[in-house]
């Protein structure tokens, strides 16, 4: 691929997405971009841009390229620590700050193939009877449509769920199928309908979403620019209240790029709004142990 053929991709993607690709990787642009100029019938990638270039070029054309240029890496409890947060930092704070409306909402803002989301489900699956009439909203969104569809489907390959996962959780809330591309794992029906999943754009407004208690933004933060790191910050403050919490991935940062939030003492990538008071709960704690409750996209939880 030519140099000039490169930058129109890279200006085109992060145009589309945010995504920034750096001047060096024209191997990962060439290697990602082939299989779409061959499903969309045209002979190279000189081809591709060309087309792309057009004035009248499709929408589907453009989508496709960015889907391809998209990261989906993603794993069950990812880094582990997050979700001791989630489950003892968090939730604890919430549970108290939120007592009187009994309802929280929380936000995966790149959700890729589902791991994430259906992590936090079933960190509130092991909460148990502590969420007793608690209404639970987990939104998990990505600018990829394939991986929502994994997402949604819930199936998972052994690799995947060995992944992360204790081997405790695997058994109590997946199942094993038989497929002809080998065995799968598929999470129960009342994991996967706690989570709802959208196709989002990080660089599209944020308004009809809702407000929400916490968000995860991790990992997703890394392939943009400063300036568009900083301006999805500021944006995600607007969506938060004042003692929400937004969780940061491993590599990841607000210094320099953002005065709307402020970490939360003690714990790496956690961060509150800055406009709010500090909001740190206990240490992480131990789950309770856990009882199996019913599944909704809204979770619902009734007073035993």
């Amino acid at each position: 691929m030519k140099d000039d053929e490169y930058d129109f991709i890279a200006r085109l993607v992060k145009e589309q997405s945010g995504l920034a690709l750096p001047a060096d990787k024209h191997y990962l642009v060439e290697s990602r971009l082939a299989p779409v100029a061959r499903e969309a019938g045209l002979g190279d990638l000189s081809e591709l841009v060309r087309q792309l270039r057009r004035s009248d070029a499709g929408g589907v054309l453009r989508a496709a390229v960015v889907e391809a240029m998209t990261t989906n890496e993603s794993f069950f409890f990812r880094d582990k620590l997050p979700f001791e947060y989630f489950s003892g930092v968090m939730m604890p704070h919430l549970l108290e700050a939120r007592a009187a409306k009994r309802h929280i909402r929380i936000w995966c803002a790149a959700a890729s193939t589902g791991q994430e989301p259906y992590s936090l489900a079933i960190c509130l699956q092991e909460m148990g009877a502590r969420l007793s009439g608690w209404r639970i909203d987990i939104l998990g969104t990505d600018i990829s449509s394939q991986a929502l569809d994994r997402a949604q489907a819930g199936r998972y390959t052994p690799f995947e769920v060995q992944r992360g996962l204790p081997p405790h959780l695997l058994t109590k809330y997946f199942v094993r199928k038989q497929e002809r591309s080998g065995d799968a794992w598929e999470i129960l029906p009342a994991i996967r309908s706690m989570v709802t999943l959208q196709k989002f754009n990080l660089l599209d407004r944020f308004t009809g979403l809702g407000v929400f208690d916490i968000v995860f933004c991790r990992n997703v933060l890394i392939y943009f620019d400063p300036q568009t790191k900083a301006d999805v910050l500021e944006r995600i403050a607007q969506v938060m209240p004042p003692d929400g919490f937004m969780m940061l991935g491993a590599a990841e940062t607000i210094v320099g790029l953002t005065e709307a939030f402020r970490p939360v003492p003690t714990r790496r990538g956690l961060y509150n709004p800055a406009a709010g008071k500090p909001a740190v709960g206990a240490p992480p704690a131990r789950a309770d142990s856990a009882r199996r409750l019913p599944g909704k996209a809204d979770v619902i939880i009734p007073v035993r």
